[in-house]
């Protein structure tokens, strides 16, 4: 595939006009052409010495042979209409891409909710576990608090408590199945991991003591 990108710098007294008329009227007529499959316009975000506001417009091409034939065919009526309605109030540079291959994030497939309440929340281990951050929400869990006692005297573990108005305050995060075992082997034997639902009415895993509760 071929990217054919248009920068262009628009003076000020007419860019709201120009703009306007770019994504109501110019980017439709050029996709009637049929030479092109998609197009993304986007703002450039520096501040121009030479003034002005500067845009980027990326027409992608099925192939060079396509991308010839919008310049032999189209091009030339195209960009005289542009001059006509906006004269000497705009700057335009035009360069192609060769496409080389294209890459996606995976699409996760996360379906579990997960309620932290310690180190699960901070990021550095969430990219030790999870090999990404997560982004989160804030909840309670009633009938919970959190023990004196630490695991390895560094670790939070919260117990049931048996009374509804204890609660503890933490953090939702979605994650994939496979997530929720990578988090198994973080939490540990010292933790055991339940189902319970949050102040919010999320349905939730948590992940409290493996022992009695301690007196």
């Amino acid at each position: 595939m071929i990217i054919y990108n248009v920068t262009i710098n628009i003076d000020e007294s007419v860019h709201d006009q120009w703009l306007t008329w770019m994504q109501e009227t110019h980017i439709p007529e050029v996709m009637e052409t049929g030479k092109f499959i998609n197009a993304r316009m986007a703002k450039v975000l520096v501040e121009e010495e030479m003034g002005g506001l500067t845009y980027s417009i990326q027409y992608t091409a099925e192939n060079r042979e396509t991308l010839n034939q919008y310049y032999t065919e189209d091009a030339d009526r195209i960009r005289k209409e542009v001059s006509k309605l906006f004269g000497d109030k705009f700057v335009a540079f035009r360069t192609e891409l060769a496409v080389i291959s294209e890459h996606q994030a995976p699409k996760l497939n996360a379906t579990e909710y997960l309620f932290t309440y310690g180190t699960l929340q901070q990021e550095n281990i969430q990219l030790s576990v999870f090999s990404r951050a997560l982004s989160g929400f804030n909840d309670s869990l009633f009938g919970y608090r959190l023990s004196n006692e630490k695991v390895a005297g560094a670790y939070p573990v919260i117990h049931s408590s048996g009374k509804p108005t204890d609660f503890v305050n933490g953090q939702v995060y979605l994650c994939t199945n496979t997530e929720i075992l990578e988090a198994d082997k973080y939490e540990g034997p010292a933790y055991k991991r339940i189902k319970v639902i949050l102040n919010s009415g999320t349905s939730a895993w948590v992940y409290i003591s493996n022992s009695a509760e301690p007196h």
